[in-house]
């Protein structure tokens, strides 16, 4: 068997096309398919990222309502100016109440403290220990936002068991107006 000028062309033609082929048509073509998977990997990628960030500001979002409304509750806490005769009032039913004599209060000027106002109230108070340590559990028990400091207890001489207290409540309040 002997091969011909002919059959070699047409070997040539045959083992040239698949080598064509792949050198004109799949070469480029894989060429393009690594390229989108490089870019499908990338869109994956950001995608991943973008759905970490909604799931964190889905988070925070979360988090400021809870902040949000914690704010609410402690705002509520805090009397509008007012109504803070009001709560000086509750004060001095709650010393009448634990048994104390009426309390004197002398109001000192309004106090300004980041986004409320503290009003300062100078208290004389005597009576009953026991009174007094009841009438300070149902302060702490107000609805209300109060500080008590400065306090000086002294034993009073005329009754055994009662005693003379000098101290200073702070109710704190919201100024009325526009806040900010």
């Amino acid at each position: 068997m002997r091969i011909g000028l002919r059959e070699a062309i047409l070997l040539a033609v045959l083992l040239a096309l698949p080598l064509t082929s792949w050198w004109l048509v799949f070469r480029p073509q894989n060429a393009v398919i690594q390229q989108a998977k490089r870019e499908i990997e990338h869109k994956r990628s950001l995608l991943l990222k973008v759905q970490e960030r909604t799931v964190k500001n889905q988070d925070m979002a979360r988090e400021n309502e809870e902040i949000r409304k914690q704010i609410e509750s402690i705002e509520a806490r805090l009397p509008s100016n007012k109504e803070v005769d009001t709560v000086v009032r509750q004060v001095s039913d709650l010393a009448v109440d634990a048994g104390l004599d009426s309390p004197s209060i002398e109001s000192d000027k309004p106090v300004s403290a980041a986004m409320y106002m503290e009003q300062p109230l100078k208290m004389k108070i005597s009576g009953d220990f026991t009174g007094f340590h009841d009438f300070l559990r149902k302060v702490e028990e107000m609805d209300r936002i109060t500080r008590i400091n400065d306090m000086k207890i002294v034993r009073a001489t005329e009754i055994n068991g009662h005693m003379k207290a000098e101290f200073t409540l702070s109710i704190y309040f919201q100024p009325e107006g526009p806040s900010k």
